[in-house]
């Protein structure tokens, strides 16, 4: 089993007001922090989902575009695990500097042929950081196609179907998942 990894950066920042990607964090755009995280993962590849190809892109890794309409990350990762080559999906936001590697790498070691990993924090998904089975790509061309784009209800689906197994999330590790989604939030975490 090998893995491929995905950085969904196709939001359009409207509480943010800009570009998320571009922002500094810690004097580092959003961006670099969040490859450099999944480097240090060796995947078998990176992908880059967004709207449209950001000038940002490191030309060494492939750009995939979201479908029109876009769906939001429902969107980024069906494309993505219809263009991936490896056996499971890692899809990471790039809104979550805080993400650990050691952390991360845990999660990959817990993958299984035909299933992927779903963090839970308090009954809640987190699947903009959760590992995919390529097998669940019809399902997410699926969602895209019907009128229920929420992810919290496909992955609810995916874990029943067995394709998903639910990692709940130790209290200690929470705050790998806060993400920046406000100025302010940029303001008081640097």
């Amino acid at each position: 089993m090998n893995i491929s990894a995905v950085l969904l950066a196709g939001g359009e920042s409207r509480r943010m007001g800009k570009d998320k990607a571009t922002m500094l964090f810690r004097r580092k755009p959003l961006w670099q922090i969040q490859l450099d995280l999944l480097r240090k993962l060796a995947t078998a590849e990176i992908l880059i989902s967004a709207r449209s190809d950001p000038p940002w892109r490191p030309k060494e890794l492939e750009f995939v575009a979201d479908d029109a309409p876009s769906r939001g990350p429902l969107s980024g990762l069906a494309a993505a695990l219809a263009k991936m080559h490896g056996s499971h999906l890692l899809g990471l936001a790039i809104d979550m500097p805080f993400m650990n590697p050691t952390y991360l790498g845990s999660l990959c070691e817990r993958i299984e042929l035909g299933r992927g990993v779903l963090p839970m924090i308090q009954n809640r998904a987190e699947p903009l950081a959760a590992i995919y089975p390529a097998e669940v790509c019809n399902d997410f061309v699926a969602a895209l196609s019907g009128n229920d784009f929420s992810l919290q209800r496909l992955t609810k689906r995916l874990v029943a179907s067995g394709r998903l197994c639910a990692v709940n999330v130790p209290n200690s590790q929470e705050k790998f998942y806060r993400n920046l989604n406000e100025p302010v939030a940029l303001d008081v975490l640097q």
